[in-house]
């Protein structure tokens, strides 16, 4: 406990000398859980609103999260370690996904992947911006469902992300009431899908 309270700091300390790369690289190793509340815009490429969300995220690594749209339209998102789980509420609809597929090379895998994010992404420095230090993604598989991604980090860890798709729509999320390292029982990460709900692909 005492390595991750000194490692920890050093993302505080170190905040104006140190690049967002290895203010990275020192969250994910001192961060191995994390859960926080999130706000989602997406614009066009005409920088026009067109869709807004709120909801929660739980992660354990590697590959174990539970992400939580609560508003506007309830939707569950759960990776279990071998797979992903896409729960409509709506539709009462279920898609499944096997893990290496689903999280290899989306933002995901930067959140709860393992530590060898390099190896899914190409990461650059991005500079400072309102307040944080920004980091760039861009995924090495030419079929992730995005161009880019940029984190910013802060001292409570990644504060928020951008990302780009190729069509030129952004999704911006920002992350509040962030707790790192909370103790999990592991609970959060099964998913069985309701009764009766349409269960699609790879089971």
């Amino acid at each position: 406990m005492r390595r991750l309270a000194v490692l920890a700091a050093l993302v505080v300390s170190a905040g104006a000398h140190a690049s967002s790369l290895e203010r990275f690289q020192v969250y994910v190793r001192t961060t191995q859980a994390a859960r926080a509340d999130f706000e989602q815009k997406v614009y066009d490429r005409n920088s026009k609103l067109v869709q807004q969300s709120r909801g929660s995220f739980v992660f354990l690594r590697p590959g174990k999260f539970r992400w939580i749209y609560a508003k506007p339209y309830p939707q569950l998102i759960v990776g279990d370690g071998e797979r992903v789980w896409i729960y409509d509420e709506d539709l009462n609809q279920v898609t499944v996904r096997r893990l290496e597929r689903a999280l290899g090379s989306t933002p995901a895998a930067l959140l709860a992947g393992a530590s060898d994010v390099e190896k899914a992404f190409e990461l650059s420095d991005a500079g400072d911006q309102g307040g944080l230090a920004w980091l760039e993604a861009r995924p090495r598989e030419r079929e992730a469902g995005f161009e880019r991604v940029r984190l910013g980090l802060g001292v409570a860890g990644v504060e928020a992300m951008e990302l780009v798709d190729h069509f030129g729509q952004t999704t911006v999320l920002r992350f509040s009431g962030i707790v790192r390292n909370p103790r999990l029982d592991g609970s959060e990460f099964r998913f069985t899908p309701p009764k009766g709900a349409d269960v699609l692909g790879e089971k």
